[in-house]
């Protein structure tokens, strides 16, 4: 079989900074009241997105959109089906198509695994895994329809490896899942020009790290056992999340790129 390169290729690829250019890109961002959930909404409206947050607290939102001109909020609990499907439908008529979607929206509950409650060990499975393919199904089926758009899923390098000594086999297996679930939706969706691509940081600053971070042993862990002997800095994950939801990406899809300074590498 011949390929035709000159007619497959653009005519004038386009310059780095268009690449990377949002406008009249409309971002769905969950989990995002504080912490990453912040640092995604701002990093896509800079690039020129309008972006609707999403989260359970409703005043940090309304605080975030007063702060920054291009966010609008919608309050949403993944854990619950019908707040996705009633926060979905609310997107859909204030700005219509989502272009972007982020499922940042996460939770953890350390415990030993063997004392570990099911009722626990569900919540963290559908905060992080179900919530994150319901909301994704939802925005996914309208950009079958168009033939276009990008899901982020924001797992994390516990998805990849081990969390001991710390207990978290509930936000492993959470996150792990998510992971295969990236592969799996990329590949069913790649025909349609959908590309479902996912993130894994390492230690970042978030609610779900504080005590570790602040903890002089927690600290010097994750010094000891990153090559670049330190947690992830606010903004650090920008380049990566920039990269996967905007042109720059057009044929990355089923990927996951782990921002750890070099964790996983080890």
């Amino acid at each position: 079989m011949t390929v035709d390169i000159a007619r497959e290729q653009p005519a004038t690829a386009p310059r780095p900074d268009q690449m990377f250019d949002l406008t009249g890109r409309t971002a769905l961002v969950t989990g995002a009241s504080s912490g990453l959930g912040v640092q995604f909404a701002l990093a896509l409206r800079s690039a020129g997105a309008e972006v609707v947050v999403a989260a359970r607290r409703a005043d940090r939102l309304a605080e975030l959109c007063e702060a920054h001109e291009g966010l609008s909020a919608v309050s949403c609990d993944v854990a619950d089906p019908a707040s996705i499907e009633s926060a979905y439908q609310c997107v859909e008529e204030r700005v219509g198509a989502v272009d972007i979607l982020v499922n940042n929206a996460g939770t953890s509950i350390p415990a030993r695994a063997e004392d570990e409650s099911l009722t626990d060990f569900q919540y963290v499975l559908d905060v992080n895994l179900v919530g994150a393919f319901r909301l994704t199904q939802l925005v996914g089926r309208k950009m079958i329809e168009r033939g276009e758009g990008s899901i982020v899923n924001v797992a994390s390098i516990l998805g990849m490896v081990a969390a001991a000594p710390n207990r978290q086999a509930a936000y492993c297996a959470s996150k792990g899942g998510l992971i295969n679930l990236t592969r799996e939706l990329a590949v069913q969706w790649a025909r349609y020009n959908v590309r479902v691509n996912a993130l894994a940081p390492g230690f970042f600053p978030s609610e779900l790290t504080t005590e570790l971070l602040d903890d002089d042993a927690g600290g010097a862990y994750i010094r000891r056992n990153t090559p670049m002997a330190r947690a992830g800095r606010a903004g650090e994950l920008s380049g990566a999340l920039l990269l996967l939801a905007s042109g720059a990406g057009s044929f990355i899809t089923g990927q996951v790129i782990a921002v750890d300074g070099g964790w996983t590498a080890r």
